[in-house]
């Protein structure tokens, strides 16, 4: 402790979410005296309010699907029934394990690494000075920006009669209706989960079509599956103008294309987009700048305009999943406490959302590759598939495009049960620089989903030049056989000994 009231520390990291428990356990292993600095509970949004709780909810809304087409498979229950302050109690139950069981706290230990949990907010006094609301005064040599970010708020009469998706997966009771208000991957995942639990939903969104970020055959399907599901989906919505109570709750004024309209429901959810959570953080005593959007700006290695600061995750507006905030925290902590010069790699990363049918993508959409590459492009539906046969749930596809002259595959989109899942072997083949004929060649087992990858894959090499793809028809022929009436590594039978497994 120094004379001015203020602990030395060689890194302090601000936010404890992916990016910040990453970020902190790598500097305690490398040998750096780090605090680790929280305002609320340990683990971030991800665990609170994120990705932890919204996969509960969302494996609850799967049962209640699941338990609707057991009479199918001669199982006879009544009709499944919602019991959500229960549900809720498992999402906290389930929050808390994860909270305390796998998110590294037992390992942020290990490496020294002290946790100030709850210190409520924090704030630079100047460059290297940091004093929390409830916590420790910190005097760091370097410092990590891992503060995450919040809901967007929209500058509109009556804004604050909505919620936030956050809000919306605190919600005490299922509403009878609901209005949300964007359909990028949160507002279709809010839509698709309150649906399946019994809310009517209706899903505003001002582009000409939801998920404009995905590739148009993922956008147009989810679109198709949720209006089939029931929910009123409202695309090239116009201008909203306020909202306003209302006797059942709240009311959506809107302009569509010079017609006044209006829409209630019980609640009303805004989910357009996530900014970055900076605004206590005083970042100007400490020469941090923001960029144009909002975000802290950073460099490649991840440094900030303060360069013994850096920043990691949803705070620099990147790719804004978990996945990416883990690799982000990693690497600017190597470079933090090693002063390396490490920019960050351009790798693949797997979107998606567990939406019903859920999607996922990897790599360019059609539309981007063809700007720059001639393509080929294969889908294969599900319901050509025995898997999602069998388990009832044929809806879907598996779509991927190849450059035609390298055959490496630049991206590969999928909408369908377990389609996250299966987006991750995806990934792996793009980030290994596999052509689309090696990945043909692949075994996987049967019947699982994956072998929508390795049926698609082989379709994609059958249609490439025949000058580039003759020498390897025969095997890519003996590939799509096994693929479809033959497995010799079944899933049931572990010890992988060899057995013929037919449709």
């Amino acid at each position: 402790m120094s004379s001015s009231g203020f602990e030395n520390v060689d890194v302090a990291v601000i936010g404890a979410g992916p990016a910040g428990v990453v970020a902190a356990l790598r500097c305690g292993r490398l040998g750096a005296q780090t605090a680790l600095i929280t305002r609320d509970a340990f683990g971030g949004m991800a665990a609170s309010h994120g990705p932890i709780p919204v996969r509960t909810l969302a494996h609850a809304a799967r049962l209640v699907r699941e338990a609707r087409q057991l009479p199918r498979y001669g199982i006879t229950v009544g009709e499944p029934s919602l019991d959500y302050p229960r549900l809720l109690a498992r999402v906290e139950q389930v929050t808390s394990e994860v909270r305390n069981r796998s998110l590294l706290r037992a390992d942020l230990e290990q490496a020294g690494v002290s946790i100030h949990e709850h210190a409520g907010v924090a704030r630079f006094v100047d460059a290297h000075a940091i004093e929390c609301e409830a916590g420790p005064r910190l005097r760091a040599e370097k410092a990590i920006l891992c503060t995450g970010g919040v809901s967007r708020e929209l500058a509109l009469p009556g804004f604050d009669l909505t919620y936030s998706p956050s809000d919306a997966w605190g919600l005490s009771s299922v509403p009878a209706s609901m209005l949300v208000i964007g359909a990028g991957a949160t507002g279709v995942q809010v839509a698709s989960i309150f649906n399946a639990f019994g809310s009517r939903v209706t899903l505003f969104e001002a582009a000409p079509q939801i998920l404009m970020s995905e590739d148009r055959d993922v956008s147009e399907a989810i679109g198709a599956a949720l209006s089939a599901s029931g929910i009123e989906v409202v695309e090239d919505a116009g201008t909203i103008e306020r909202f306003e109570p209302c006797d059942i709750g709240v009311r959506l004024v809107h302009s569509d294309h010079g017609t006044r309209r209006v829409k209630e429901a019980t609640v009303a959810v805004v989910a357009v987009g996530w900014v970055a959570d900076t605004a206590d953080l005083n970042l100007g005593a400490a020469g941090v700048e923001l960029d144009q959007r909002g975000y802290v700006r950073v460099d490649a290695q991840l440094r900030t305009t303060a360069p013994h600061i850096l920043a990691a995750g949803d705070v620099t507006g990147h790719l804004m999943v978990v996945h990416e905030a883990v690799r982000e925290g990693y690497l600017a902590a190597t470079n933090a406490v090693l002063g390396a010069a490490t920019a960050l790699p351009a790798e693949v990363s797997p979107l998606g959302s567990f939406t019903d049918p859920e999607y996922a993508s990897v790599g360019l959409t059609e539309a981007a590759a063809r700007q720059s590459h001639d393509v080929i492009v294969a889908t294969e539906q599900f319901d050509s598939v025995p898997r999602p046969i069998v388990d009832g749930r044929p809806t879907g596809f598996c779509k991927l495009i190849v450059d035609r002259r390298h055959q490496v595959i630049l991206g590969c989109h999928i909408v369908g049960e377990r389609a996250v899942e299966l987006a991750q072997t995806a990934a792996i083949a793009i980030a290994a620089g596999m052509t689309v004929g090696q990945l043909a060649l692949v075994p996987f087992s049967f019947p699982t989903y994956a072998n929508a990858l390795g049926r698609v894959a082989n379709e994609a090499a059958r249609r490439l030049d025949r000058t580039t793809v003759s020498s390897k028809d025969a095997l890519a022929d003996e590939a799509d056989l096994a693929a479809t009436v033959l497995s010799t590594t079944p899933v049931d039978n572990p010890s992988g000994q060899a057995r013929q497994s037919v449709i």
